[in-house]
């Protein structure tokens, strides 16, 4: 099995999406890390206070794939659906 990770930034465009980012994200992360194949799950702010990077690394595709499912019906990939997001992901076939 090859590991997945995800490297990347969250950008806010503006002080109230970085509130609701600020808001929300501990139960996202909580949510993230109890998920099966989750090795680690960080989100940490920037010196720019609308930027975020994030760091993610699953055990395989599967694991990587089922936490996309579940983050796209959540409340956070609700409520962040139209937050700027620059990521690259390493490890995922094809």
């Amino acid at each position: 099995m090859v590991e997945v990770r995800l490297t990347g930034e969250l950008r806010c465009a503006d002080a109230d999406e970085a509130r609701l980012v600020a808001e929300h994200l501990p139960g996202h992360v909580a949510l993230t890390r109890a998920e099966p194949g989750c090795l680690s799950f960080e989100v940490a702010p920037t010196a720019d206070p609308l930027v975020w990077t994030v760091a993610e690394r699953f055990a395989d595709e599967p694991a990587f794939r089922a936490h996309q499912v579940r983050v796209a019906a959540s409340e956070w990939g609700r409520l962040t659906a139209g937050i700027e997001r620059r990521y690259s992901v390493d490890g995922l076939a094809g």
